[in-house]
């Protein structure tokens, strides 16, 4: 279908429902103020004034997926402990479903706490395993998958290298969203770079491509970055990639298409949760069908517009397609 204005994409962006696959976490905040150094170390003492639990992860995607009008379905796994009950209860506030969360006696609920003081980031803490799903948390997983698939537009893989994902549950859910037509869209990391096998739609950074790859070229060498991407796709077998090159924008490749689409000049406050943000943009896009052009785009000018903010949040829809209707895309 074609799409005569932005306000028609957007309107249709209402109607989608989308499979999130991958690894979800507990992003806490601690607010505070520094008044002085401590005296058991050259470290500052931080004086706390308020807290914060927001989802984080795979489920920032959600919540991303929600903001713009759609509807997520969250499959993931989280520890059988408090901030696992602490999540579920953030899914049931945000009005997310958690009838794709699996309950894991096995392991902990990643929780991310990051210190922040007058809009500093001052430390973070990890608490988290990343080791591999048990055989039968795996097959809990993909029973969820199998349960959900049917209403789904599209699915996105959201990988963290947290251990939800594995080689063998790709290319089950793959092949499965294959099956039934609908289209697939990765936001990859390391560990499983090159498991991806004959998805649609491709989204590392730089880095990753990079890394994945096992090349180094420079960041601004365009040619580079095309030859690799080709190499990727040859690779992957996959339809299309796109790739985020942070200040410079983003390079997409897909239906024989390419482009260089330039970031926007903004005031960086938080680059935290931008790659949520871009993931969720170009999933909604590529269920609709859209030129990859207008793909590309309409995910960079997302991404760049939740760097404004502090933390990780999650796009403003109508932000977003004012600041679309300006660019006359279409």
């Amino acid at each position: 279908m074609s799409y005569r204005s932005v306000e028609e994409i957007f309107e249709a962006f209402d109607d989608l429902k989308v499979l999130i696959v991958g690894d979800v976490m507990v992003d806490a905040y601690i607010w505070g103020v520094v008044e002085r150094i401590s005296p058991e170390a050259p470290v500052p003492v931080v004086r706390t004034t308020k807290r914060d639990f927001r989802l984080g992860g795979a489920a920032n995607v959600a919540l991303n997926v929600q903001s713009l009008g759609a509807t997520p379905l969250l499959c993931a796994v989280v520890g059988d402990d408090d901030s696992g009950k602490r999540f579920i209860d953030r899914l049931s506030e945000k009005d997310i479903s958690s009838e794709g969360i699996v309950v894991s006696a096995e392991r902990p609920t990643t929780v991310k706490t990051r210190v922040m003081t007058s809009h500093q980031h001052v430390v973070r803490v990890d608490e988290e395993t990343d080791v591999l799903l048990s055989k039968q948390e795996e097959a809990a997983v993909y029973k969820k998958i199998q349960q959900l698939m049917d209403q789904a537009d599209v699915v996105i893989f959201e990988d963290y290298d947290k251990g939800v994902l594995s080689k063998g549950l790709i290319k089950d859910v793959v092949d499965l969203a294959q099956k039934k037509g609908i289209p697939t869209v990765v936001d990859p990391k390391k560990r499983n770079f090159l498991h991806y096998k004959h998805v649609t739609f491709f989204k590392p950074n730089l880095k990753e491509l990079k890394e994945g790859l096992k090349l180094d070229f420079d960041k601004s060498d365009q040619k580079a970055i095309e030859e690799a991407v080709a190499v990727l796709s040859k690779k992957l077998e996959s339809k299309g990639s796109l790739i985020t090159l942070s200040e410079r924008g983003v390079y997409v490749d897909y239906k024989g298409e390419n482009h260089l689409v330039p970031a926007h000049m903004r005031e960086i406050s938080d680059v935290s949760g931008a790659g949520d943000t871009v993931i969720s943009i170009a999933a909604l896009c590529v269920a609709l069908d859209l030129p990859p052009f207008m793909i590309a785009a309409l995910s960079n000018l997302g991404g760049g517009l939740v760097c404004e903010y502090v933390g990780v949040v999650p796009i403003n829809k109508q932000s977003l397609l004012k600041e679309a209707v300006k660019q006359n895309w279409i």
